[in-house]
């Protein structure tokens, strides 16, 4: 039954995306050029068309799309025809009648070798999509010959239409690879948006889980005293407490397993620096519109290369960025220098914000330290910074900080040998 019930799904025919290819392919079929004699045979972008729209938004059935979309662009051929023409229906019908042969062909073809299957081929896909053009258009041509009592076409027109076929197949897979990895890029961006935020959820819950044990020793040394002071009512609930608390510390430490894992998983790939630094520019500019202010980016990068610690990173990076977005008031400017000295991988994140009073400078690092107040005059938990030099420490690297009056400066030190991934 599942099986079937998948079969059935797999049929289903999505209309729109049907009549959207049989109607852009017809509009896209009158910007044209014609290469022999008469209006018998043209190139035109309709082909281009139909091809595109095959590959990134596909109707289910390739070859009643090709069927519906070949009745379309003859009736769309024929109606234009007609209102510029003194022609008449039958006559106009029959002249563009054979391109419906190319159409149901070109689609059969794919549809015999299965689209799918060559989507990650570029090469391939660009030789099969020459392939069943040159056959349709050969097939188009054959039936024009028969029905029209045209001349056939010699081999020059031949090796037109075999080259026309070569261009316009490797345009179209050239557009949709195009597509395709700027689609990717896309998806990328957001995962690793999802695994820095996981890893920096995982430093939150590992300092409550220290928490919990300091509570849960806490507790149980509560009921130990009571026990022996004989206030029996008053141990068994200090024990029952310290039992709770240990119940909340193992259902963290399943939870911090998890997002271990994950982060883990995702830490498996490598990323170049460069790569890293584009990312945290286009979701904080991102931030900084959602914010209503005006902030210009600004990156100088001397040194590039892979790492696998991307994650925490990320992370890091995230989080600074971020609090100078946030310290800016209506608009203003980051720059991000990014060098290499020594074997150290030196960034230094600049802001021209509120910046930071001196005499907080030696608290900045400590939990619960924030700047930052909510419209109810609520203060933020103010643990970014603490875990911005947690991660930074776990790099083996040190955090530095230079407090303006018109901005904040970030000096990050990280050895290279710790990020810096050398296949």
């Amino acid at each position: 039954m599942l099986n079937k019930h998948l079969t059935q799904k797999e049929r289903k025919i999505d209309m729109t995306a049907l009549l959207l290819t049989a109607l852009l392919t017809a509009i896209a079929g009158e910007f044209k050029l014609i290469p022999f004699n008469g209006e018998s045979f043209r190139f035109s972008l309709g082909s281009i068309t139909f091809f595109l729209l095959l590959l990134i938004r596909p109707a289910g059935s390739l070859p009643l799309t090709g069927l519906v979309t070949g009745l379309t662009v003859v009736m769309f051929r024929t109606c234009v025809e007609m209102m510029t023409t003194s022609v008449s229906l039958m006559d106009s019908f029959q002249h563009h009648l054979p391109i419906l042969l190319y159409y149901v062909v070109f689609a059969i073809g794919f549809h015999i070798i299965c689209i799918d299957k060559y989507r990650a081929a570029p090469l391939l896909l660009g030789s099969w999509a020459a392939l069943f053009e040159f056959v349709g258009n050969g097939a188009e041509s054959i039936m024009r010959i028969w029905m029209l009592n045209r001349d056939w076409l010699m081999v020059k027109d031949w090796a037109l239409i075999g080259g026309v076929a070569m261009f316009r197949s490797f345009f179209v897979v050239g557009l949709y690879s195009s597509i395709m990895l700027s689609e990717q890029k896309k998806r990328m961006q957001e995962m690793l948006g999802i695994g820095s935020n996981l890893y920096a959820e995982s430093l939150y819950l590992q300092k409550s889980m220290n928490h919990i044990e300091q509570v849960t020793a806490s507790s149980h040394e509560l009921y130990r005293k009571l026990k022996q002071e004989n206030l029996h009512d008053l141990s068994v609930q200090a024990l029952a407490i310290a039992q709770e608390i240990h119940e909340v510390k193992k259902d963290s430490q399943r939870i911090l397993s998890g997002l271990s894992k994950i982060t883990k998983e995702k830490s498996a790939d490598l990323f170049r620096l460069s790569d890293l630094f584009d990312f945290v520019i286009t979701s904080n500019r991102k931030y900084s519109v959602m914010l209503n202010r005006t902030v210009e980016f600004r990156l100088t990068m001397s040194v590039d290369y892979e790492t696998d610690q991307h994650i925490p990173l990320l992370a890091l990076l995230n989080n600074v960025t971020a609090n100078a977005v946030e310290s800016i008031n209506q608009m203003g400017s980051i720059s991000i220098k990014v060098s290499e000295e020594a074997d150290n991988l030196y960034i230094v994140i600049q802001d021209t914000g509120k910046g930071i009073q001196k005499e907080d400078l030696p608290i900045l690092f400590e939990p619960g330290y924030t700047t930052k107040f909510n419209e109810q005059g609520v203060a933020a938990t103010g643990i970014g910074l603490s875990h911005v030099q947690q991660i930074t420490q776990m790099l083996q690297g040190e955090l530095h900080i230079e407090t303006e009056e018109t901005g904040t400066v970030f000096h990050i030190r990280i050895p290279s040998y710790t990020i810096r991934k050398i296949r």
